[in-house]
């Protein structure tokens, strides 16, 4: 297998879960604006969406869209307990996270990247944004994990987009349970070893 990513894009979230797993997955670096990879190659021929994170399989076939890596990666060491059995609740509840942080965070941040977006555009989004982070945030005031006490592949996809607040300007002082949940993150060997690895353990202090 191999990963196809961009430093401290949302494909951190998939690495993270990979080292958490204990699984050795080689990484290729995919420059996002020209669409090439380190070694060269055309990132629209491997990947026809054009983004990361892309996780090429070993039978040849292309596994795209963050959500469905992750979970791809936990079900091959299901002893990592990065995610609960297929076919239980918590399963479902664990695709339901995955969905929130996917459609009502990570979709909301990208405009906040545009240099082009307009001032009251910008604004709208932030405070958007706020407002589901409230509901994380009455989570993680009862619980350390997105989904109790153990540690999922949900908690890495929100610490990554968490992680984007502070380059868009996204004040998240408001939300005390939701800042010592990133803290605990990154104190993480995994997730400090994922991002030493992308050049982002600075950004991430």
């Amino acid at each position: 297998m191999k990963l196809y990513y961009s430093s401290g894009a949302c494909s951190l979230s998939p690495h993270i879960v990979a080292l958490e797993a204990g699984i050795d997955l080689p990484l290729e670096k995919v420059d996002g604006k020209a669409k090439r990879t380190e070694t060269g190659a055309d990132f629209w021929q491997i990947n026809p969406k054009g983004y990361v994170p892309a996780l090429a399989l070993d039978n040849g076939e292309l596994l795209t869209e963050g959500p469905a890596i992750v979970q791809y990666l936990a079900d091959l060491k299901p002893e990592s307990g990065l995610a609960p059995a297929n076919g239980t609740l918590a399963r479902y509840r664990l695709q339901e996270m995955l969905g929130y942080i996917n459609s009502e965070l990570h979709k909301t941040y990208s405009p906040l990247f545009k240099p082009e977006t307009p001032a009251e555009v910008r604004q709208e989004r932030k405070e958007y944004l706020r407002k589901r982070y409230t509901l994380l945030e009455g989570v993680l005031a009862k619980q350390p994990w997105l989904l109790g006490e153990h540690f999922t592949v949900a908690d890495a996809y929100l610490f990554t987009v968490t992680n984007w607040a502070k380059a868009v300007e996204l004040d998240l002082s408001g939300f005390p349970a939701l800042l010592a949940f990133q803290k605990r993150v990154a104190e993480r060997p995994a997730v400090r070893a994922a991002l030493e690895a992308e050049g982002l353990t600075k950004k991430a202090a």
